[in-house]
């Protein structure tokens, strides 16, 4: 295990009255995740900062209040142009315009601590973003709720809540795994892969390994942080 030493860090809360993130290991199927990769949070901020990467180490805590399924139409364009678009439409033949189920979940909640000297820097690019902030697809509008600093603190013991974790971070026994992308190439040929944690019911205080949480005022258990790199 890598040494932990105390950080300072910037702490953003964002709140998405409607997100989906498909599964991408689930070709041809609308199944969702129920938490933002992170190359999907390493995307919002690269947005906020107009930069074509953000190659950054930050920790994320997610969580929604709920989920439903909607029909979408999809304009599938053909790959030999045989049914070219029109006004971002295709023609209704086989394999033309089609509806699908979408999962989606409503009410999500996103934390995320910036430690190091970029904090400042996120900061200012999250105030006066350069693009618009979007959580996954390019119509789930993302919306700040709060910024402040916050000082991290290697812990053996912290609340694990909804916080993304590397696999062993804990041992919660409900925490369900899964493979999450972590980036994406800027000509998205090549992505890496990692298995994270993550617990759709809240964690309570519990062991952690590899973990900071924020510096608590007093003797309580805070908030655990897995500091995530590229």
């Amino acid at each position: 295990m890598r040494d932990l030493r105390a950080l300072r860090a910037l702490r953003a809360r964002f709140y998405a009255p409607v997100a989906s993130f498909r599964d991408p290991l689930f070709p041809g199927i609308t199944r969702i995740l129920p938490v933002p990769p992170p190359s999907t949070v390493r995307g919002l901020l690269a947005a906020a900062t107009g930069a074509y990467t953000e190659p950054f180490v930050f920790g994320m805590a997610a969580w929604s209040e709920g989920h439903g399924i909607d029909t979408e139409t999809y304009h599938p364009i053909a790959a030999d142009g045989g049914n070219p678009a029109a006004g971002g439409r295709v023609r209704a033949v086989k394999g033309g315009t089609t509806a699908k189920d979408r999962p989606f979940l409503a009410g999500v909640h996103l934390t995320v601590w910036l430690p190091g000297p970029d904090a400042d820097r996120f900061a200012r690019a999250l105030r006066r973003p350069r693009h618009g902030l979007r959580l996954g697809r390019s119509q789930d509008l993302l919306h700040l709720t709060e910024l402040a600093h916050v000082v991290l603190e290697p812990a053996e013991r912290a609340v694990v809540g909804h916080a993304l974790a590397p696999a062993g971070g804990h041992d919660v026994p409900y925490a369900h795994t899964h493979r999450l992308a972590d980036t994406v190439s800027t000509d998205r040929l090549t992505t890496s892969w990692s298995q994270y944690l993550w617990c759709d019911d809240p964690a309570g205080p519990a062991p952690v390994r590899g973990a900071h949480r924020e510096a608590p005022t007093n003797n309580e258990d805070t908030q655990a942080v897995w500091l995530l790199t590229p």
